[in-house]
């Protein structure tokens, strides 16, 4: 902080002369030459023009820098004549001049003087205003010790991170608080500071100038700032626990924690998967731990013969035997369509996550009610294709076809493929226990990692 407060005054000092930063006194009217349009006598005093070169000669050896001018005036019309280090000085000598009672108008001969020995006599400036930075620097050096008590003042307050924390939803916005009461501090320092040795016009360059490179930064890193502010709202919302099982657009998995910049989760193969908060705040989330009843669905088809009204209600019967199949809400079974060679009939039916899990149900239930519907007759038909040979057709490429393919043999009248003998099952396979190894892997990460960057309260309602 010490080195930050050196090298702003080390650049005031560098852009602004001494006598510049301390205050000057007021201006008085006699000073102020209103530009007004004055008339010009048509008769004149003898003694005028003498009277106007003595008094601007007067003035004129008051001035170091115009002592060596010559002033001439005749009929009220003053001519300047010489030579001067500065050329801000050949301005301020018709200025002068012009402020002399009488002065009709001014011819300003004054050059200024470019040979190298008394280009040197310039130093002399330079030497003053050193001189004058030696007697402001007890003013420089308070301005810096109370810019610096300020600063210190506010990391004092921002470092109370237990009031911080329990007056925020949340350790992350805690932080963003007290970073932004060590920034506001920061800056009145640098005000105050400032402010105390003149330099107010500074200030405004330089809060200027960073407000021209915050915007620019800010378009720079327009992704960074959005996955900030994401992060912000996310840690305000909490749209999921630890633990809870989400789809995430088309990625799913296990939620470990949200961090500042990422939502950790752990993908139901076991790998971790980290997703910019930015894409999970634009993202469609869908939770699956929310609600523990979950609906699943299947379709089967029929022969488009058979009655697929007998079918559903066969169908249904079978998902109100199985045990984990809920009653409330009751299964249902959806005639879909009829197709070119049967009919589809959609069944569905709910299960209670906490006790099954989803995909073990359904892999159970699928071929439950497809026992069910042959035992009661129904054929679950495969795909029909029908040839055709016209004279439309190309001719196949041997004679005597109807020898080749024996179209005078008598078909053989096929015989009805008998279902295969169902397996025999065992225990295992009717379990239908919800899977909880990535939940336990997640809890054990959870466990061993620390849990001071996560952004998710559970005790925070979840919306």
């Amino acid at each position: 902080m010490i080195r930050f407060w050196l090298s702003l005054l080390a650049l005031v000092a560098l852009t602004f002369p001494a006598h510049a930063l301390l205050p000057t006194p007021a201006e008085s009217p006699a000073d102020a030459v209103p530009a007004a349009t004055q008339t010009i006598d048509d008769t004149r005093d003898e003694g005028a023009d003498k009277r106007i070169r003595e008094r601007i000669e007067g003035i004129f050896a008051e001035l170091p820098a115009f002592q060596a001018l010559d002033v001439s005036v005749s009929e009220g019309v003053v001519r300047l004549e010489g030579a001067v280090d500065d050329a801000a000085d050949i301005a301020r000598a018709e200025s002068i001049a012009g402020r002399i009672e009488g002065v009709v108008t001014i011819d300003n001969q004054i050059e200024r003087d470019l040979t190298v020995g008394d280009g040197i006599g310039a130093l002399s400036d330079l030497t003053t205003q050193l001189a004058s930075w030696v007697k402001l620097l007890p003013l420089i050096g308070f301005a810096l010790l109370v810019a610096l008590a300020i600063s210190l003042l506010g990391y004092v307050i921002a470092s109370l991170g237990w009031l911080w924390r329990k007056i925020t939803p949340n350790s992350f916005l805690a932080d963003l608080i007290a970073s932004a009461i060590r920034f506001v501090f920061v800056i009145l320092g640098m005000v105050v500071a400032l402010d105390m040795i003149g330099a107010g016009a500074l200030l405004g360059a330089v809060l200027g100038g960073a407000g021209v490179i915050g915007i620019a930064l800010g378009f720079a890193m327009r992704d960074t700032v959005e996955n900030y502010v994401a992060s912000l709202m996310l840690s305000l919302r909490q749209p999921f626990r630890a633990n809870d099982h989400v789809l995430i657009d088309d990625l799913e998995g296990r939620v470990i924690r949200l961090t500042s910049r990422a939502t950790v989760m752990m993908t139901m193969d076991g790998n971790h998967l980290r997703i910019p908060n930015s894409t999970v705040f634009k993202a469609i989330i869908t939770n699956y731990t929310r609600n523990p009843q979950r609906r699943l669905d299947f379709m089967l088809g029929v022969d488009a013969d058979d009655d697929p009204r007998s079918a559903r209600d066969i169908g249904k019967a079978t998902l109100e035997n199985l045990p984990f199949i809920l009653n409330d809400p009751p299964p249902e079974a959806v005639i879909e369509e009829v197709g070119d060679s049967n009919i589809s009939i959609r069944f569905l039916g709910w299960i209670d996550q906490r006790e099954a899990d989803y995909k073990k149900a359904r892999s159970r239930a699928i071929p439950a009610v497809k026992d069910a519907l042959e035992d009661a007759g129904f054929g679950l038909p495969e795909p029909i294709y029908r040839l055709r040979f016209d004279s439309r057709t190309m001719p196949l490429p041997f004679e005597n076809i109807g020898e080749k393919i024996g179209r005078d043999t008598p078909k053989p009248s096929p015989e009805k493929r008998k279902p295969a003998a169902p397996a025999k099952t065992h225990d295992k396979d009717d379990d239908v226990s919800p899977e909880d190894g990535i939940a336990q892997m997640v809890e054990a990460e959870r466990a061993t990692d620390s849990e001071a960057s996560d952004l998710l309260d559970a005790e925070r309602p979840v919306e």
